[in-house]
């Protein structure tokens, strides 16, 4: 359990040293040189401001935004939610400055984007310098497997057999494009606006193909952008995000109201003209970038280590075998396809805060009370709820003029080891399967036991 907590761990200051499948046409050393070497931006990996405030050791101030400032302050408790971060509140860096606590250009963002909310600055005092070691979500499709499978016989059989016949139909479906990602991995060249396009197909049936694409783009979009303001948040040690929100809010009608990557599949044109409108010297070079770093990671995050690439092959139906050669994308599969289940609601915290637990104990045997999202270092920062020896106090926050933040009330709570609730909203397919059955099943006159579109929309804005 432990290997598998620290395999899904990357630290930007020392060498890759993970474990990967055999016969990779670049290793993960390669990529790692090539990113901070060759790019304007890559020596931000290694050298950015979180992180040197990680290995400083000196009290970090984190920004927070949250809806449920009353809650917070009549409960004395403060949840942590699931995601990227796992089991961790999730936050951004402030810079104490004269004038204030300065907003990392990702809590900038959110704080402009997000009026509605109550911003919080927790201030974490740490027992001693930080690992630098942040989370990476790509990499914990075997800790999701191991999970569904510990916990499988919560599930009814009917349950069981429908997710499995859920990621069998998605492998059928995209299988060709995964074994292309594969052959791309290993050497072997697509095009790269026809292995675009594949990907964008293939999505619809394996999503987390999305969670890849876009982190794959804003990796790129962060490390080669040139523009000034991303040269301005560059002196500052930071990456630019308000890149990568641009891009996800352009690519997908409504992610502004539900983020979704299952729902990010742009096809080569539409690429092409997306990358165009946010920095147009980027666009000549992103789909074949997209090629060649998509397949590395994907088969990386989906291939056990031991395995060969060149000996397995996504176009069969036997899943005991693709659970063991590929258990990193039988787990995000199975991760993303039982989130939609209709008794999931219920199952939520049995399921994640087995997860959140094993990262917890992680972290505290790491000395990290403030885990971050290890993806790449971009400023996602989260709050431990559980490490024993680093006090955390919090304040309500106002916004000057300036936009520094200081603060105005010390809010009286505790961390508690809970995790915030959540519920996914059901996929179009569900929508429609569940109006076709409710039409079928029900004689006229008879109330439908399953929601309307609009009660579930209302569910939602809630």
């Amino acid at each position: 359990m432990r290997d598998e907590w620290e395999h899904a761990h990357t630290d930007y200051t020392v060498p890759a040293r993970r474990r990967i499948p055999s016969s990779l046409a670049e290793s993960e050393s390669d990529w790692r040189h090539y990113l901070e070497c060759s790019t304007p931006n890559g020596w931000l990996l290694q050298r950015n401001a979180m992180t040197e405030a990680l290995v400083g050791g000196m009290p970090m101030y984190l920004l927070h935004l949250t809806r449920a400032i009353d809650a917070i302050r009549t409960s004395r408790e403060v949840h942590v939610s699931t995601g990227c971060l796992v089991g961790a509140l999730y936050c951004s860096p402030l810079v104490s400055q004269r004038e204030g606590l300065r907003p990392h250009n990702l809590g900038a963002y959110l704080l402009r984007t997000k009026p509605s909310t109550t911003p919080m600055i927790f201030e974490v005092v740490p027992d001693a310098p930080i690992q630098p070691k942040g989370v990476d979500y790509l990499h914990l499709g075997v800790i999701h497997l191991r999970t569904y499978l510990r916990y499988r016989d919560l599930l009814t059989q009917a349950e069981n057999d429908l997710l499995v016949r859920a990621v069998l139909a998605g492998l059928r479906a995209a299988g060709p494009f995964l074994d292309v990602a594969l052959r791309n991995a290993v050497g072997h060249a697509t095009a790269a606006s026809e292995f675009i396009d594949q990907l964008s197909d293939a999505v619809v049936h394996v999503p987390f193909l999305g969670y890849l694409y876009f982190e794959v783009l804003s990796e790129y979009l962060m490390l080669h952008s040139a523009t000034p303001e991303t040269k301005t948040y560059a002196e500052m040690g930071e990456l630019n995000n308000w890149l990568y929100k641009r891009l996800a809010f352009a690519a997908v009608d409504g992610m502004d109201q539900l983020f979704d990557l299952a729902r990010f599949n742009p096809r080569h044109r539409r690429l092409v003209q997306l990358i165009e409108a946010i920095e147009p010297d980027l666009a000549p070079e992103v789909a074949e970038y997209v090629r060649r770093r998509l397949s590395h990671l994907f088969a990386r995050t989906a291939l056990h280590p031991s395995q060969d690439a060149t000996a397995v092959t996504f176009q069969s139906t036997d899943i005991g075998m693709l659970q063991k050669a590929a258990p990193g994308l039988i787990g995000q599969m199975l991760f993303r396809e039982i989130r939609y289940m209709p008794r999931y609601q219920q199952l939520y915290h049995c399921f994640e805060k087995s997860k959140a637990l094993e990262a917890w104990t992680y972290w505290n045997s790491e000395g990290i009370p403030t885990p971050f999202n290890g993806t790449i270092p971009k400023g996602e920062i989260g709050i431990n709820p559980v490490y024993p020896r680093s006090p955390v106090r919090m304040w309500a926050a106002e916004q000057d003029s300036k936009g520094f933040l200081h603060p105005a009330e010390e809010v009286k709570a505790v961390f508690t080891p809970h995790l915030a609730s959540w519920w996914a909203p059901p996929r179009k397919r569900e929508m429609q399967n569940a109006a076709a059955d409710s039409r079928a099943a029900l004689a006229p006159g008879v109330r439908s036991p399953i929601p309307t579109q609009q009660s579930l929309a209302d569910g939602v804005s809630a």
